[in-house]
């Protein structure tokens, strides 16, 4: 909390105006209270709506699951998605289409 104060604080225009929020922080290593601007909480809100998490690979077309692994593979039904998933089920599907009779 405290460096991302320390990065944004410098471009705030009205360094000198009263805090308009306190925020507090409490770890396993101790709390503490950061007293914050206008400028400084419009800044987090924007990194936070901006944020995606790294694991977020989107969602399984087949179940809506949102635990594709970095295959694209789903973990909830197996269904395999993207290029790997295409080539698979193609494959799977001439596979098929020669073992029947």
């Amino acid at each position: 909390m405290a460096a991302f104060i320390d990065a944004v604080a410098p471009y705030d225009r009205q360094p000198e105006a009263d805090p308009v929020a306190m925020v507090g922080v409490r770890t396993a290593l101790g709390e503490a209270v950061f007293p914050v601007s206008d400028h400084v909480i419009r800044a987090m809100c924007k990194a936070l709506a901006a944020y995606r998490d790294p694991e977020d690979r989107g969602t399984c077309v087949e179940c809506g699951g949102r635990h594709l692994d970095e295959n694209l593979h789903c973990q909830e039904c197996g269904r395999l998605h993207g290029i790997l998933g295409q080539v698979i089920a193609q494959h799977a599907r001439r596979v098929a289409a020669e073992e029947a009779p």
